[in-house]
């Protein structure tokens, strides 16, 4: 296949590539369920799923992320922006997606939402999702109950199932970004009411800065407190030491009021989970209190802080619709006129441009509908970029500034790779259900990557095989889980596929395919050392075949001793052994050493 490179998307991919302008600095990198994960615990058992559960999620600061709903970030998730609803009914702010842990749901963990990736462009110029907000109070207990009641021989208990979408009483709320520059993103936000009643909502765009500064660390990463404060009517003024200074302006709403504004720290709300006191009087929760039980008290009255929000409250009328705009601006780059003329023109302007990206790159012969599928195909794959940040050996060592972890985790999971460095914006199976990294699934995603985003998918792949993600050993990092758990060998093959794909014979970058080789080397060798217990070309050991599926565990010691030997795994290094015949035999051609 070769990449078409005709247009301004295309263009702008190019810019960012050759580094001459920063057009993927911000894009939908923020996660959408931090807590739960594997970073987030400090268990001495790595009971992730309990040690921080959703109920903490709104009051708890996260160290190693943040979540939200329908927002972006720029790519070291700094400053980061999403929404946040109140129908009236439910019992917490909705800041971001509820769902079932491991052990809650009848088949393991699993999102209980509505929402859907509608459109987005690879440098992210061009963005639009939707989540579905019921009007009756969102059933928590109820979903809950009904899966925990559930057998595994039964269906999963879905938030359609219930009967909050009756008589269509939902909002559709769709968030719509534009970029008008590299640091210059308009936000459109538009709930439609579906229902035959008109439909009060609070409506609150969030901006915050992932906590950095209550760690007890200094470095890279470990920046001082930076400041959001009030500046001017409906605007906020951000400062950071390394971002810069960024504006959010909030504009009015249909009635011509400008949305009040508040703020609280994003720190955590200790008296309510830990019953210990507080560092200060604001919190990450204030604007639930605030919003949900009346506590005028919660936000700070000098408009100052590390979490802010515009608070819009709006009805929306019966089958009718409302649009809210905002505009998140580098100072430098900002407009006395925010929500001038060029505020709609922009969004027509790249919706445009994103029409005429992938008609450029849509099979030929599909059917119009096949063409909608492929393209919200792509929405899905490129909003689940994620910022991730996972330093092994800060986290098995607990931080300064926090009570210190249990002498376990010192031989519990990842003890031994202490030289995983990951701060990167990353392809994810899911920012819900799998907010972290799988190897073989990002293998996968970049085949397709490649039709979009050649650059993306090399450097993915790329990441993947530096030294300070793979092993010293040549193994690459599974997931955080278990980063030593064993997945099927398909990084050479997506390393090929994506050399052929991203250009025409001759045009191929030759540099990419020699980098990636040196460092299948590395990890072809750790296979054949590690997972060949006798020597006979045998290979045996984790999660191989089609999936990561078995009666049992096969990463784990046999209980009743020995080991096994695999036909999949062995038919997984045959490929392997083809592919790296293949790449070495394309790379003979202009270089005698392979």
């Amino acid at each position: 296949m070769e990449a078409a490179l005709s247009g301004e998307e295309a263009g702008r991919l190019e810019e960012d590539a050759r580094r001459e302008r920063n057009w993927k600095r911000w894009g939908p990198y923020l996660a959408e369920r931090q807590w739960g994960t594997v970073r987030e615990d400090y268990s001495p058992d790595g009971s992730a799923w309990t040690y921080f559960p959703h109920d903490h999620a709104r009051s708890r600061a996260y160290r190693w992320g943040e979540d939200g709903l329908l927002g972006l970030c720029d790519r070291e998730a700094r400053l980061c922006f999403a929404l946040a609803l109140w129908n009236g009914r439910d019992p917490i702010l909705k800041e971001r997606l509820f769902g079932l842990t491991n052990p809650e749901g009848n088949h393991g963990e699993d999102v209980k939402e509505a929402y859907f990736y509608l459109e987005s462009t690879p440098t992210h110029s061009h963005m639009r999702a939707l989540y579905k907000y019921p009007l009756a109070e969102f059933p928590y207990a109820r979903l809950l109950d009904e899966n925990a009641r559930r057998g595994r021989g039964e269906r999963e208990f879905e938030l359609a199932d219930t009967d909050v979408f009756d008589d269509d009483r939902y909002l559709d709320v769709f968030a719509e970004y534009a970029k008008a520059s590299t640091d210059d993103v308009l936000v459109r936000i538009t709930l439609a009411n579906r229902a035959a009643e008109d439909a009060p909502v609070h409506v609150l765009p969030t901006l915050w800065f992932r906590n950095t500064w209550s760690w007890g660390r200094q470095g890279e990463g470990y920046w001082g407190r930076p400041n959001l404060v009030q500046d001017g009517e409906g605007r906020i003024r951000a400062e950071h030491a390394t971002l810069g200074t960024f504006l959010l302006a909030a504009g009015p709403d249909p009635a011509g009021r400008i949305p009040d504004l508040l703020f609280t720290e994003n720190e955590t709300n200790f008296a309510r989970l830990f019953a210990a006191p507080n560092l200060g009087p604001y919190v990450k929760d204030a604007f639930h209190e605030y919003v949900v039980r009346g506590r005028a008290e919660a936000v700070n009255p000098a408009r100052v802080g590390t979490k802010a929000a515009a608070h819009y409250r709006i009805t929306v009328p019966a089958r009718g619709e409302v649009v809210l705009v905002l505009r998140l601006t580098a100072e430098a780059q900002a407009s006395t006129s925010p929500f001038g003329p060029d505020f709609a023109a922009v969004f027509d302007l790249r919706r445009d441009e994103a029409d005429a990206f992938y008609a450029e790159r849509a099979p030929a012969g599909l059917t119009a509908a096949e063409r909608a599928v492929a393209r919200q195909g792509y929405a899905g794959l490129l909003w689940t970029k994620q910022s991730y940040f996972y330093v092994v050996k800060d986290w098995l060592e607990g931080d300064p500034a926090q009570p210190p972890p249990t002498p376990e985790r010192r031989s519990g999971r990842n003890h031994d790779w202490t030289h995983l460095y990951n701060r990167d914006v990353i392809s994810m199976p899911d920012k819900w259900e799998y907010p972290w990294y799988a190897a073989w699934d990002l293998a996968f995603h970049m085949i397709a990557v490649a039709r979009v985003d050649p650059q993306l998918a090399k450097d993915q792949l790329v990441l993947f095989m530096r030294e300070w993600y793979m092993h010293p050993s040549g193994q690459l990092p599974a997931y955080e889980f278990a980063l030593g758990d064993v997945n099927p060998p398909v990084h050479a093959w997506a390393c090929w596929r994506v050399y052929k794909m991203s250009a025409a014979r001759g045009k191929r970058d030759r540099v990419f395919l020699a980098r990636c080789f040196q460092k299948l080397l590395l990890n072809f060798t750790w296979w054949v050392n590690r997972k060949d217990e006798e020597g006979h070309n045998l290979f045996s050991g984790g999660f191989l075949g089609l999936d990561n599926i078995g009666v049992f565990d096969r990463s784990k010691p046999l209980p009743t001793g020995g080991h096994l030997e695999q036909a999949d795994g062995t038919a997984w290094m045959a490929f392997y052994c083809a592919t790296m015949l293949a790449i070495a035999l394309e790379l003979a051609k202009e270089d005698v050493c392979y």
